[in-house]
């Protein structure tokens, strides 16, 4: 049994070492073992293809006679035009971008029974593992995909157009060289007329705003055998993942869409107007940068006198109001090549969504317009009336300011005492009982740049609907009461009722509300008639002393220059 093991023993050690010491097995062609494959193949390396690839080059027993990661260079070369040794010419065709695989070619495929000098020794079986990097053909163009694609897309990019766009360049393995995010600065340029490498400058065209797009070029539209001299290779595929953020062209005009007319329009903007209106602004990649709805308050302005952007001030003439239009403008009629810093970039294009509130211009008066008038209209109102009205009052975009209908009572003044502001005034003359007249009131006849805090705005068109209710005839002008019968010849005396030569203010403002309550004369009406009466008073006592002598006391008649009798 002894024996019998050791026998056994001596076999196995003698077939192990037979086998470690017998020449490999001949290959009768090329075998490929993958390592490692990409999840896309998005193109197989074909005869005639050039490529780019790295490879550790092994005998069988695993020993080193070459590598290209030793030289810090990709091996580059054409497939299937004997530039390789045949069995690396075979494997390399239907390889992918990012695909390892061991290769392993018997000599008659590679260096035969010569070798390679010292290097390969005759008959030898050679083992690469190989990693492909890049693959083109002479015969390739720029390969564009979409992979986003806005909902609307009003314009394409054509030559001679400038355009911003972020991008993020890669080499076709998937090494980022360069990227404008890393940057936070877009790529501006112009396109198609040489200011980039040849296969950008065709990729951009035909792109929309808002667009994601991958744009792929062979070296030959890139930067050709010698790279860029430091991140990206000599032959080197590029691949560009392109997002386009604003397109114009510097012979471009604002572009006014969008509109929404009111009905009607009886008067358009025109230079010399000043405009209040609301707006938010944006790029044209749909970033926002300001508006004046976050601030409460509408931009007010003149137009057509450069207080705005170039852009601004064309598309604010000819509008109406309220109006609402969306107003497109190019960098050079808007904030250039520098733009204002953070908000808005050099070179963009900017969006103005426009509400148009209200306009008028210096020279405007108050715009009066009948909506009622009875049959009955003898009687007229004129400076000094007292006059009862309703009113509603609003902005011209309709909102509503306040209403006598509130309060259930009428507004009551008199005419041309500077009571109601200058529009109103004038919007109430020549005005019958039951009239109704709808006022349209520019604001230097209103409430002018100030305007009523927490109520009008400044620069504000004001709107009144106006119902005239009541009529108390003024006095003549000049005058603060009058005598409706004849003025009686012991008029000093009538107030003199304690007959002591002189007529005290109680005794002259009693005898006024007697004759006023007793028909005979007439006060201003809608002022106090107590204030109107201290104010005669004072005039009669020429020398203050509180008492009116009968030397000192006049009527009107007898000196035009005091109103007081």
């Amino acid at each position: 049994m002894i024996q019998c093991v050791h026998a056994m023993f001596y076999l196995a050690v003698w077939v192990a070492f037979a086998a470690c010491s017998a020449p490999p097995v001949p290959l009768d062609d090329i075998i490929i073992e993958k390592t490692f494959e990409p999840e896309v193949c998005g193109r197989a390396v074909k005869v005639g293809d050039y490529v780019r690839y790295h490879y550790i080059g092994t005998f069988p027993d695993g020993k080193k006679f070459d590598s290209s990661y030793d030289r810090g260079s990709t091996y580059n070369v054409f497939v299937g035009k004997k530039q390789l040794i045949a069995g690396m010419d075979k494997a390399l065709v239907g390889m992918c971008v990012n695909q390892r695989s061991l290769v392993k070619i018997p000599p008659q495929l590679a260096y035969g029974k010569g070798g390679y000098g010292d290097i390969i020794p005759a008959d030898s079986i050679l083992h690469f593992d190989v990693l492909l990097l890049d693959v083109w053909n002479p015969e390739d163009g720029v390969q564009s995909t979409t992979y986003l694609t806005p909902p609307t897309c009003v314009r394409k990019v054509e030559v001679s157009d400038y355009v911003r766009y972020h991008y993020n360049g890669t080499l076709l393995d998937g090494t980022l060289f360069d990227s404008s995010h890393t940057r936070l600065r877009t790529y501006d340029t112009y396109v198609g007329i040489g200011w980039l490498i040849a296969g950008m400058d065709q990729g951009l065209l035909g792109m929309c705003v808002g667009e994601r797009r991958i744009i792929t070029m062979p070296p030959s539209l890139g930067y050709g055998e010698n790279g860029d001299g430091s991140d990206i290779p000599g032959q080197a595929s590029l691949v560009f993942d392109v997002v386009l953020l604003d397109l114009h062209n510097p012979r471009d005009s604002i572009a006014v869409t969008n509109q929404v007319l009111p009905e009607p329009c009886p008067r358009k903007s025109a230079t010399g107007d000043f405009v209040r209106y609301h707006y938010n602004g944006s790029l044209l990649d749909g970033t926002f940068f300001d508006s004046s709805y976050s601030r409460n308050h509408t931009y007010d302005t003149y137009v057509g006198k450069g207080y705005v952007i170039a852009g601004m001030d064309e598309g604010l003439i000819g509008v109406c109001m309220g109006e609402r239009l969306t107003i497109t403008i190019p960098p050079h009629l808007a904030y250039g090549e520098e733009g204002t810093g953070s908000k808005i970039p050099g070179s963009a294009v900017l969006v103005f969504d426009v509400h148009i509130i209200d306009f008028h211009n210096p020279s405007d008066t108050t715009v009066m317009t009948v909506v009622h008038k009875p049959e009955d209209c003898e009687k007229i109102t004129k400076n000094g009336d007292f006059v009862k009205y309703h009113y509603n009052a609003s902005l011209m975009d309709g909102s509503h300011i306040d209403s006598t209908h509130n309060y259930g009572k009428t507004y009551n003044i008199v005419l041309g005492a500077n009571q109601v502001v200058p529009g109103m005034e004038e919007g109430l003359k020549d005005m019958c009982v039951g009239e109704k007249r709808h006022l349209v009131i520019p604001p230097h006849l209103g409430y002018g740049e100030g305007g009523v805090t927490d109520e009008v705005p400044g620069s504000a068109v004001l709107v009144f609907d106006v119902e005239l209710v009541e009529v108390e005839e003024g006095l003549p002008e000049g005058y603060m009461f009058i005598w409706n019968d004849d003025v009686s010849p012991d008029l000093f005396t009538e107030m003199d009722v304690d007959l002591d030569q002189q007529v005290e203010a109680s005794e002259f403002t009693n005898y006024i509300m007697r004759q006023v309550t007793e028909g005979r004369g007439r006060l201003a009406p809608g002022f106090d008639p107590y204030r109107i009466i201290d104010n005669m008073f004072s005039n009669q006592d020429r020398n203050g002393d509180g008492k009116i002598t009968e030397s000192e006391f006049r009527l009107k008649a007898d000196e035009a220059t005091h109103d007081e009798l």
